[in-house]
């Protein structure tokens, strides 16, 4: 083995003690391989889409540079690493300036072995290489096939490698090395914000965290953590609460359980909790609410429909998708044109004190809904029967109103002339009604007389009838 293959040869030996599966795979049928490389962002870096500081998102990763290499048979004594580097987010005019830096890396190090040094610089340097800082600005992708907005710094930085540094755009040539592996014309936005979920969620799960609900100590794989307050459970603790919650239909409430916190799982964590049979009813029911609170929405009155049905503005009629049922929007029966809403007995009592209670608008609103005489009668029979009420009692026979004026607590319906007690209500005998004023055991007994003011004189009164 010469002196090259065994520098090559202990040089990849190095790089996969260092690095895992995952950053360094080695070729199998040659003296190269694939490196991948995450660099490391700063806390709190950001990223805006088009200039718009509206559209900012807080990322935490980015795709990796890809470093493909081969090794030539006279590495390193005499020739470089053969070698491609590829990205998702880099433009190629910045990969050129990445390729042309490490060409000159090598030259530095010409003679030695030099993967590691490239390995360096690509993890930790080439950010302040590139003058790359947040807000890092993406321009999403349509059809100019530019992906990213090349900063001043960043063309100058260009220009000093081509030996044009007096120019501020040097129109450097793109080197072949680098490669774009998504179209220009793609937005590279959605997939930029996946692969920093997914590592998030991959950096999550090798964690620890204290379930607030059980107080047990789980990996993050075991775990749910609410994206808005960042709050932590147990998928166990979760489960058997979202489980309760959507049996109940409480569907909007899957809201964090720590106090005060008002963060909600999304569909996707639920989805993920529960099964298909909840899943789907919470699907349905959360479609329902959101739905209801849709001024333009209703619902077919039909029972066996109940479709949800759109209604144009300033009308009255809604017509069923499903079963072409024509129906009032107000009174939910069928469609009547221009003839108010029809009212029953019961909706005739309510009537009055939500016409009362409402405002100049609400009331135009009512009578011209249901017509002025249907309010005037409801008004005066809801002050009939207020006034009923307070003076009146029904027979225990007949249910006829009766109104005492004054005399004794034995009272005859005017109606079906039944006997019957004031105080109680309870019917009495027609051969001795005053029994029941008499008897020990009555819950009237010696109030024939109760609540009325009399004179001692006209006090009298018999056991046997007049």
């Amino acid at each position: 083995m010469s002196e090259d293959q065994e520098a090559q040869e202990d040089e990849l030996l190095a790089l996969a003690s260092i690095y895992d599966e995952e950053e360094f795979h080695r070729a199998k049928s040659a003296q190269g391989g694939e490196i991948q490389l995450c660099l490391e962002l700063p806390p709190s870096f950001k990223m805006i889409v088009d200039g718009n500081k509206q559209t900012e998102y807080d990322i935490s990763f980015l795709p990796p540079l890809v470093l493909n290499f081969e090794l030539p048979a006279d590495y390193p004594s005499s020739s470089s690493p053969v070698y491609t580097l590829s990205s998702k987010w880099l433009s190629r005019d910045q990969m050129t300036s990445l390729c042309k830096r490490l060409d000159g890396l090598w030259e530095e190090n010409q003679g030695c072995v030099v993967l590691f040094t490239w390995i360096q610089f690509l993890k930790e340097e080439a950010f302040a290489f590139l003058d790359v800082k947040s807000p890092l600005e993406v321009v999403k992708g349509g059809n100019a096939p530019v992906e990213w907005k090349r900063s001043e710094a960043g063309v100058k930085r260009a220009g000093s490698l081509t030996g044009e540094k007096d120019k501020l755009e040097p129109l450097l040539e793109l080197d072949p090395r680098a490669v774009l592996v998504v179209d220009p014309r793609t937005d590279i936005l959605p997939q930029l914000l996946d692969f920093d979920e997914a590592q998030r969620q991959k950096v999550f799960d090798a964690k620890a965290f204290c379930c607030g609900i059980c107080f047990m100590e789980k990996l993050g794989s075991g775990c749910l953590c609410f994206k808005e307050c960042k709050h932590v459970y147990c998928k166990t603790c979760m489960t058997e609460y979202f489980q309760i919650q959507i049996r109940d239909g409480n569907v909007q409430c899957l809201n964090c359980p720590e106090p005060k916190c008002t963060s909600l799982a999304t569909p996707s964590q639920v989805k993920l909790l529960v099964g298909e049979e909840l899943f789907a009813r919470y699907d349905r029911l959360l479609l329902q609410s959101s739905l209801d609170l849709m001024a333009d929405v209703v619902y077919c009155p039909r029972q066996s429909c109940c479709q949800a049905v759109m209604v144009e503005p300033d009308t009255t009629m809604g017509i069923c998708p499903a079963c072409q049922y024509a129906f009032c929007t107000l009174c939910k029966r069928g469609y009547h044109g221009l003839s108010h809403c029809k009212v029953t007995a019961d909706e005739l009592r309510g009537l009055r004190d939500e016409y009362i209670s409402a405002s100049a608008e609400g009331k135009k609103f009512m009578e011209q809904r249901f017509g002025k005489r249907v309010i005037q009668r409801a008004v005066e029979e809801s002050f009939s029967r207020d006034w009923l009420n307070e003076n009146c009692k029904g027979c225990p026979r007949c249910g006829t109103n009766i109104q005492k004026v004054d005399g004794c607590n034995k009272m005859t319906c005017t109606s079906c002339k039944q006997y019957f007690c004031w105080l109680c209500l309870g019917q009495l005998t027609r051969v001795n009604p005053y029994s029941h004023f008499n008897n020990p055991s009555s819950p009237c007994f010696n109030q024939l007389f109760q609540g009325v003011d009399i004179d001692e004189d006209d006090a009298f009164w018999s056991d046997e009838e007049d």
